[in-house]
């Protein structure tokens, strides 16, 4: 039995070798590794650097259930809306598409080409779809910027998190792709009964 053994390892062997890989291979894996890491950084890194580090969140685009969620919660709606954080464009190419009049904020001047540039491919018009290169993390806070910037009839829809403090009117989906709603006349209603709230 134990020379069939042999003979199977010694087939085995000719076969495959079991040396190294070749070091053209091994460089060629390397470059390919190398340059998607490269790409991956190109699009998730330039955010992190002018965050907190208790706010950073890698880029992480809005899924199609979460986009048709945030569309129900617009529904009966128009008008404005800003994406902050707007990523490729997803959320707003949706809403323009609904009939708003859409601003996407975005840190990531990378992520904000692109949204450009499938604005333009997908011919649509200027005046619906607006893209800025933008840091929202250096405004005010922004719970307290948007309660003092907005007017009653405006709603704020956050995705994935919902904003702290805050009352929702709705929320729609679960895990990684729920929203939620918040109607800024109840907000500030709630808060001016909450005892040491800032409004």
């Amino acid at each position: 039995m134990e020379d069939s053994i042999e003979v199977i390892l010694q087939d085995y062997v000719g076969v495959r070798s079991m040396k190294r890989p070749h070091p053209i291979v091994s460089a060629c894996l390397g470059a390919v590794l190398t340059g998607l890491y490269g790409v991956w950084s190109l699009f998730a890194l330039p955010g992190f650097r002018r965050i907190p580090w208790r706010l950073k969140v890698p880029y992480l685009p809005s899924s199609k259930d979460q986009t048709l969620n945030i569309m129900k919660l617009l529904e009966g709606r128009a008008g404005l809306l800003a994406d902050l954080g707007s990523g490729d464009g997803r959320v707003v190419f949706a809403a323009s598409s609904a009939g708003f009049k859409c601003t996407g904020f975005e840190i990531n001047s990378i992520l904000v080409a692109y949204a450009m540039r499938k604005a333009r491919w997908q011919e649509v018009p200027c005046d619906r779809v607006t893209f800025v290169k933008e840091d929202f993390w250096k405004m005010e806070v922004l719970g307290e910027k948007l309660l003092k910037e907005l007017p009653d009839d405006a709603r704020v829809i956050s995705c994935r998190f919902p904003v702290p403090n805050w009352p929702q009117q709705s929320s729609v989906g679960s895990g990684l792709d729920q929203t939620f709603a918040y109607d800024i006349h109840y907000v500030r209603s709630y808060l001016r009964k909450v005892p040491n709230t800032a409004l």
